[in-house]
Parts: C-alpha cells; structure tokens; sequence
C-alpha cells in the first residue's frame, strides 16, 4: 500500500499540472485572438496602399507617354461635328399648296360633274323607244340594210380603194334614195372606181355614170376635185381624220363622221341625215327644235350615251324609211305610239315643224 504522503504529493502534482495546462490555454486563446486582429489591420494596409497606387499608376498612364511614340507625331483625334439638316420650309410649302390645290381641283371637277349629271337633260322614255325601234328593225329589211352606203362598195377591192369607194358613195347619197345610189355605185365599179380612172373620165360620162342622183352635175364637180386631192396630198387613200374630211369639196360634218366609221372603224359622232333629223324632232330628242341636221346632231350628243353612236344612225334611217316616214307616218304601227311626243301632238291637231 501507497502511504499517504506519496498521495499527497502525486494530487499535487495532478493540480500544478492542470493549473499550467490552464494558463497555457488562457495564453493560446489570447495570442490567437491578437494574430487574428494583427492579419486583418495588414490587409486593410495593404488594399489601401495598392489603391493609392493604382491612382498614382493612372496619373502616370495620363501624363507619360510610352517611349515608342517618342518620335511619332500623334495626330489628335478630334470629335466629328454634329452639322444641323436644314429644313427647306418653303418647299415643303410648296409642294404640300400644290397638292392641296390638285385636291381642290379635283374635288372641283368632281361636283361640277356631279351637277351637269344632276343638271343633265334627257328625253323621257328614250331608252324604251330605243329598244322598240330596235324590235320594229330586227328583220332589217329597210332599203339602208341592203344598199346603204356600206353596202355599196367593191368587195374584191383593196382596203384603199374600197375606203375611197365609201366616200364616192357618201357624196352620191346626198339628196337621194338607197336605193338610186347603190345602183350608181354599181355603174361606177362596173366602170373602174378607182382615184387614177375616176380622174382621168370626162365629166361628161362621169355625170351619165352617176345619173339620177341628186344634184348629178354638181356632184360631178365635186367627185374631180376630191379626187385630185386625194391623189396628189392622201397618195390616193382618203384623210384619217374629221377635219381633213370636211375640208374636201362636196363633203359635209354627217358624210364625214359616216365616212370615218365606214372606212377608218372610228366613231367621231352621229351621222344626222335627213331621216335623223326628222325622227330626233318628232321623238322629242332635242329640248327645242332644231332647224338644221347638224343642230340636231349637237343636241342629241348632249346626252345619247356615246356607245349608242355607232348604231343610231343605222336605227334611225332605217326606222324613218318604213315606219316614221316623211310623209303619213304609219304612227298606228310603231311601237311607241303610246309614249311618241308626235303622236299626241297629232292626235291634238297640232302641225310638225321641222
């Protein structure tokens, strides 16, 4: 057994040494916590400094120059100025005045149509009497179906010669029937129709070629003198155009405008004859008599729509020759007996005057 005295001095022991294992650790605890406080002050050192630094770095970027531009000359680079745009106003003004006036304009034009179609004078039922002179003519057994105008030239003629051929047979038709024209169409191209033999006849057969027409002897004077012209300015082909027509002698507005339908298949206007003339007054196609062919011709393409203008001649003439005559019109066999102006004023007692 251990005695109490080598007991004593081991507890002794025991507690020197946990007291030095205390203070060791109160002194490790206490050195860590100050090398702690130590390393963080040199990093704050150290950022601060390094920051101090960079400024100074970038004072020395700004004011130094690198030795290799030492001998360059370095050009400096200079900001482009803006340059304002101009704005050209009165331009702009101008174009924008004239748009507004082609506006205007057109907003003119358009109510002044807008008022001559308001304004617009046309016959009563004239569309109904169209389409029954029409239904009377669907037969077309009227002398001007089988030996108008159109009817009277050479069909082995060539174009020119065959044009040339209308107008002679537009100048004989003046004053005279179909059918005495057609008959001397057929004499003059048993004869030789042409500009070079029609110049070359005497008047004397010539006239005997084209007997009876109406006004024969002037006619022929008027055949000779077309025809010259026609040679020596047209190359023996007839003008192309209204004007020129009329200017030839014995030519007047309603053979001109027949003439260019026929021979060039264009629509200048209505050939008003005396059948025309006639039927357009007593129908009431005109606000007020007319006296003359060429008068009735002005007023009734004042509103006849113009797609009518080719046909209405050929209605007409042919409507005048067997039903709407000149003389004892067969009133009680025409279609519009019951809406004809004429016809009431007949019933009335009232005279034509045309």
């Amino acid at each position: 057994m251990l005695s109490s005295n080598y007991i004593i001095d081991y507890r002794h022991d025991i507690i020197f040494i946990l007291f030095r294992i205390l203070i060791y650790t109160t002194l490790y605890n206490n050195f860590y916590k100050m090398s702690k406080k130590l390393k963080l002050n040199d990093a704050l050192i150290t950022s601060r400094s390094l920051r101090s630094e960079n400024k100074d770095h970038n004072k020395d970027i700004s004011t130094t120059t690198s030795k290799y531009f030492n001998d360059k000359v370095v050009k400096k680079i200079e900001k482009k100025k803006r340059t304002p745009v101009k704005i050209k106003y009165e331009e702009m003004e101008n174009i924008t005045d004239s748009k507004i006036n082609k506006i205007e304009n057109l907003q003119e034009d358009t109510i002044k149509e807008d008022i001559n179609v308001i304004n617009k004078w046309e016959p009563s039922n004239w569309e109904t009497i169209v389409e029954n002179i029409k239904e009377m003519r669907k037969y077309k057994t009227a002398p001007v179906d089988e030996m108008g105008c159109h009817k009277c030239t050479d069909p082995k003629a060539t174009a020119k010669v065959a044009r040339y051929q209308s107008l002679i047979a537009l100048m004989l038709s003046s004053q005279t029937k179909d059918q005495v024209t057609h008959a001397a169409m057929q004499r003059l191209i048993t004869y030789g129709c042409t500009p070079e033999i029609i110049a070359g006849t005497p008047d004397d057969t010539l006239g005997k070629l084209i007997y009876p027409v109406g006004f024969w002897k002037r006619k022929v004077e008027y055949i000779k003198k077309t025809t010259t012209i026609l040679i020596d300015k047209y190359d023996s082909d007839i003008p192309k155009t209204l004007k020129e027509l009329c200017q030839l002698s014995g030519v007047g507005p309603k053979m001109a405008h027949i003439c260019m339908q026929i021979a060039w298949g264009e629509v200048s206007g209505i050939g008003v004859d005396t059948h025309v003339h006639r039927i357009c007054n007593r129908l009431g196609w005109v606000k007020k008599p007319t006296k003359t062919p060429e008068d009735t011709r002005i007023a009734v393409e004042e509103w006849l729509p113009r797609n009518l203008w080719s046909e209405i001649n050929y209605l007409l003439v042919g409507f005048g020759q067997e039903i709407c005559l000149p003389r004892f019109p067969k009133c009680d066999e025409c279609l519009n007996k019951d809406i004809c102006p004429f016809t009431k004023n007949t019933k009335n007692g009232m005279k034509e005057k045309i």
